[in-house]
Formats: C-alpha cells, sequence, structure tokens
C-alpha cells in the first residue's frame, strides 16, 4: 500500500498453479450397455473430470488418451455399480491379458472383463454371476471392438 516492498506475495516452494496440479479427462454421455455405432462418432462431452497428473503418471497414463463413460446395468455388479463412472485408457484397445475393458459388440458398448482362451476365442465376463459368460470365437473377432482398458471406476455411495 506504501509502494514499498515486493507488489505481490512470494508463492512458496511447495505452491503450484492448478493447471499443473490436475489433468481434465472427458466424461462423454455414451453409457455403457446402451447406444447404436461407434460411441465416439455421436457422443457430446458432458464435463471434464479432474485427476491429479501424479496420480495418473504414477499409473502409467496418459490424460491425452483417456476418456469417461457412465455405466449402465448391474451385469458388473461387485465391481462396477450402476451408474457408476468408468475411465478407459483408449490406447490399450488390444486385449493384454485378462482385464476389464470397454468393448463395442453388436452396437453396443459394454464394461466386461476378457479373458482370451488358448484356442483364440475371447471369453466376455460378467462380475455379476446372473449374467452367463459369452464368447467370441477367434472366426468371429472381427465383430468385437475393444474401445479400452478400464482403469478407474467410482460413483456415489449414497
Amino acid at each position: 500500500m506504501t509502494g514499498e516492498g515486493e507488489k505481490l506475495p512470494r508463492q512458496s516452494a511447495t505452491q503450484t498453479d492448478s493447471e499443473d496440479i490436475y489433468a481434465y479427462v472427458p466424461l462423454y454421455d455414451a453409457r455403457c450397455s446402451a447406444g447404436n455405432g461407434a460411441w465416439n462418432e455421436r457422443a457430446q462431452v458432458l464435463t471434464s473430470l479432474a485427476f491429479t497428473r501424479y496420480s495418473l503418471r504414477k499409473k502409467g497414463l496418459s490424460p491425452a488418451n483417456l476418456a469417461c463413460l457412465r455405466n449402465d446395468g448391474d451385469s458388473m455388479l461387485g465391481l462396477i455399480d450402476d451408474d457408476d463412472t468408468v475411465m478407459i485408457d483408449l490406447s490399450r484397445d488390444s486385449l493384454e491379458g485378462e482385464g476389464v475393458y470397454v468393448i463395442l459388440l453388436d452396437d453396443h458398448l459394454y464394461a466386461k472383463r476378457l479373458q482370451r482362451q488358448f484356442d483364440g476365442a475371447i471369453h466376455i465376463i460378467s462380475e455379476n454371476k446372473a449374467y452367463p459368460m459369452m464368447t467370441v470365437p477367434r472366426a468371429s473377432m472381427n465383430q468385437l471392438q475393444i474401445i479400452g482398458r478400464v482403469v478407474w471406476a467410482g460413483g456415489w455411495l449414497i
């Protein structure tokens, strides 16, 4: 106020710009287990979800390769609940081993556990045992499109 001293207070060494701390991952209006056609052709970004860059880097994830979708239904109950949000790594669009992936099958999106078999077929497994396992034979692999691997899931507890 007197014109003496520094114009702006110094930032401490631990204080950083929030843009450097957070990465913003788009949340699309597409939902797993619903919708027709390729999800990214018709999907709109609803908002962006903030994740710390540190937590993404620790898991080996690049924010540019991430997208979030909402889950519909109870087929993955126990792991992913109805209306939970899932984050998928779009760069992991081939089966790397057993894991949960978002897939496009028969023009519908699903979040399912995939497991490769010795004969080249892929088992599509629901966490909820009320849903039967599906098998995509090796000869029909062109009907299955892996959108990305699910790397995070979260939702409200109330």
